[in-house]
């Protein structure tokens, strides 16, 4: 069966990210902000707290509590240093503050699961969404171990507890002054920030890389595949056609560095298939018929062999995730 995925990036591992605010629509957004706060109980070779802010996917300030630093991780956000020299030393500030928020925080969710020891995590993002139409998007998400735990629905201003433990936290923000305040961060400030990291950063953010596109197959009865890589944006769609006619199935959303799609042997018997890639850098969509494949020689690029093992290893894990979007229809 024709199955499809992407390559994982932390630290959009631990959530299933999703638009709490105005529902998408079916293009993706022109510029995204996200924070990423990971909080840990101490005792493992690991920073209790770390941050990472995302522009377009791309990080570009980095975090943690053993430096107590904020810095930058991308030259472009290097330019603000012009218009604002305090910027560094205001957001150090800011997230040392969060830092011993966090600290408490991880002690109090413990509490509430009944917990007094172990190795646990409390993670958060937030940001926002601008597309070219200025329809705007923000959310916010709080995981624990690595699962749901509350999510702001930015329409009602409300939290969606997703465990009854989270029922005392929700409770406690509703009825204080902590979602309104969240709220019109995200449909305001929020996107102030982000345009002004574009004007920083237009260069780089909206430069228009094509995608790399490659099918092959490690050798006569392995999987087929149809990898793409080297895009930029990173919002891509990788699809299978058969017999002209789209696949059509699951659907998902996320942002990654690569996108793949794989076809078993048995499925290319007495069927024509084409993988299909679309891309904002592409002025048509790229066509790859299956027939025109390369089988790798036997002692052929190692680099090339390890990848598309890695791809389908990867596949018992993912099932067509990503802005990678796999289209299949079974039995027709």
């Amino acid at each position: 069966m024709p199955r499809c995925g992407v390559q994982l990036m932390p630290p959009r591992q631990w959530l299933n990210p999703r638009v709490l605010g105005e529902p998408r629509g079916g293009g993706s957004a022109t510029h995204s902000l996200q924070y990423f706060y990971t909080g840990v109980t101490p005792g493992i070779n690991f920073p209790e707290f770390t941050a990472v802010g995302m522009m377009d996917g791309g990080q570009f300030m980095y975090y943690n509590s053993n430096e107590r630093k904020a810095v930058p991780k991308t030259d472009w956000i290097k330019k603000i240093d012009g218009d604002d020299a305090e910027y560094w030393k205001r957001e150090t500030q800011i997230l040392q503050g969060t830092q011993e928020r966090f600290k408490v925080g991880v002690q109090t969710i413990m509490k509430h699961f009944n917990q007094t020891k172990g190795i646990h995590t409390v993670q958060y993002m937030y940001g926002c969404e601008l597309d070219d139409d200025k329809t705007r998007r923000g959310y916010e998400q709080n995981g624990y171990d690595g699962e749901d735990f509350l999510s702001l629905d930015l329409k009602t201003g409300t939290w969606i507890a997703t465990v009854p433990q989270a029922f005392i936290t929700k409770q406690k923000w509703e009825s204080g002054i902590v979602s309104m305040l969240k709220v019109a961060y995200l449909e305001n400030e929020c996107i102030k920030w982000l345009q002004k990291y574009v004007d920083y950063g237009r260069s780089v953010l909206e430069r228009k890389d094509r995608p790399e596109v490659s099918l092959f197959q490690k050798d006569s009865g392995s999987p087929v595949v149809c990898h793409a890589t080297g895009f930029f944006p990173k919002a891509v769609m990788i699809s299978w056609q058969k017999n002209g006619e789209d696949l059509n199935e699951d659907d998902g959303t996320s942002q990654e560095e690569e996108a793949f799609c794989t076809l078993v042997p048995e499925e290319l018997k007495n069927n024509n298939y084409t993988c299909v890639v679309q891309h904002s850098s592409l002025e048509k969509e790229l066509v790859l018929k299956v027939s025109e494949r390369r089988v790798l020689p036997v002692g052929g690029s190692l680099g090339v062999i390890v990848g598309a093992v890695v791809a389908v290893l990867l596949l018992v894990l993912i099932a067509c995730v990503g802005v990678v979007i796999c289209k299949k229809k079974f039995g027709k």
